[in-house]
């Protein structure tokens, strides 16, 4: 049932403390009080409509609305007033049928004037993507050469996959779109040189956008919108903190109305800090953080005596099942553990890939392309694929190390949470193996399970390939 509970709420400032990963992001990135609102459950009677949230896994979702406007909950994409070119993107080019529950909910608030600020939490793969891209594009005059939209997102892969769907899902609007990253060595061309910015959609990384605003190669004037994908990292890290920031006045002095809409699965209360300075008067979405543990994705421990038999792990269990149900994202803690656990895997005749930030980047796209097409099957990584990568084959996700807070001993639970998304993307049904082998590795697990409130299974015994075979099963993917 949704949260009953009616009236104001606040988010008092706290400290905030400077967070670093162990591992490498965006390499590029390293430069250096809320309101009272009125409290909405979207079961409520003011003006949300409750049929949209029927399913009792969505139940969770609850609206803060700031003022006066009544926003209604749309069933079909058409309750949304888009252009008959955008509703044909998202039916024929996207392939959807209805907005999905949180799309239902918060489209409406992007959408309607006054276009009130947004911070919205949601699952991952339950369609916040298509929220704010829909929202970017709705907001654009096609006939205005200028950029009116600026979608900023912590890596380039991100920013790259966002405009995948934006090309899509705006193929019959005209509508045109760049991608703000750092350019390939083969063809960088200095800023000096590069003409203005014309396209009306920008998608980029932090740091690129502040260059290219600096330059004065992107002129912010015409901007309407500026979306920040997950936000929670962006705004959190101190480096994307401030570059985040600057970018956010330099819009909003040029473009006095600009939307800002904040998107992520989580949000801290780091981040609660910076939005409190910057985000007065904006509505909210949230899901409570017990429906954040993708009850749709099953998590097991796996214990193992030692580095050597989570390697047999590897070799005998997961790539000898995972040819049967799809593909495997395996996260590693540190650059140096990808290139070992690749570089290992690969002597012995096993068919893997890796990606970490100190690649080139051809190189990283030329890996992501190829994993994306299917030519590759298992892919080892850093943290850099663990937020916002979407792909839909992805059945596994395998913890080799469990993710934690950088300098401490301490579980990064967002990020745990982020990494298991990727597998069981937009509903369909996944497996994480957890792989625990120190008693540090014990504690950490433990605390991951208090956080969520979840407690996670064992699978009995790590060489049994029956017990393995059982979990897949449990899983329902075998």
């Amino acid at each position: 049932m949704a949260d009953k509970e009616s009236g104001s709420s606040e988010v008092a400032p706290v400290k905030v403390e400077e967070k670093k990963s162990w591992a490498d992001v965006a390499e590029e990135e390293s430069e250096a009080e809320l309101k009272k609102l009125e409290e909405l459950t979207v079961s409520d009677s003011k003006g949300v409509d409750p049929g949209l949230l029927e399913d009792p896994d969505d139940s969770q979702i609850k609206a803060v609305v700031s003022g006066d406007t009544v926003y209604t909950s749309a069933l079909k994409f058409e309750d949304l007033k888009l252009s008959d070119d955008l509703i044909k993107g998202l039916y024929v080019e996207m392939g959807f049928s209805r907005p999905s529950k949180i799309q239902g909910v918060t489209l409406p608030m992007i959408l309607t004037p006054p276009y009130k600020d947004l911070i919205a939490q949601a699952h991952n793969g339950s369609g916040k993507t298509t929220c704010f891209v829909l929202g970017m594009l709705s907001r654009v005059d096609p006939n205005l050469k200028a950029p009116q939209a600026i979608c900023i997102c912590p890596t380039r892969e991100l920013a790259q996959q966002n405009q995948s769907v934006l090309l899509r899902m705006g193929k019959f609007s005209g509508i045109t779109s760049m991608c703000a990253i750092p350019s390939e060595s083969s063809n960088f061309v200095p800023i000096a040189k590069r003409p203005p910015v014309t396209e009306q959609v920008v998608i980029g990384t932090p740091g690129t956008i502040k260059k290219w605003m600096s330059a004065r190669k992107l002129s912010t004037r015409d901007v309407k919108i500026l979306v920040f994908d997950e936000a929670d990292h962006m705004l959190a890290e101190d480096g994307f903190r401030d570059d985040s920031e600057r970018i956010m006045k330099d819009i909003q002095r040029s473009s006095a109305h600009c939307q800002v809409l904040l998107f992520s699965a989580t949000f801290s209360e780091t981040v609660k800090a910076f939005v409190s300075k910057v985000v007065k008067d904006g509505n909210q979405i949230f899901v409570k953080k017990e429906d954040l543990t993708l009850e749709k994705v099953k998590q097991y421990k796996v214990r193992c005596p030692d580095e050597l038999a989570k390697l047999e792990v590897i070799k005998d269990k997961i790539f000898e099942f995972g040819q049967k149900i799809g593909q495997t994202i395996i996260f590693v803690r540190t650059r140096d553990s990808t290139q070992k656990l690749h570089s290992t895997l690969v002597k012995e005749g096993y068919e893997c890939t890796s990606i970490q930030g100190a690649l080139m980047q051809e190189d990283r796209d030329k890996i992501i392309r190829e994993f994306k097409g299917g030519l590759t099957k298992v892919l080892i990584t850093t943290d850099l694929l663990a937020r916002g990568f979407d792909q839909a084959q992805v059945n596994l996700v395998i913890n080799y190390d469990l993710p934690m807070k950088y300098g401490t001993s301490e579980p990064d639970c967002e990020v745990y949470l982020h990494r298991i998304g990727r597998a069981g993307r937009f509903g369909r049904k996944g497996a994480v193996f957890n792989l625990i082998c120190t008693d540090r590795d014990q504690m950490i697990m433990e605390k991951i399970e208090r956080h969520f409130e979840h407690y996670i299974p064992e699978v009995p015994n790590w060489r049994s390939e029956e017990d393995f075979e059982k979990a897949l099963k449990d899983a329902g993917l075998l």
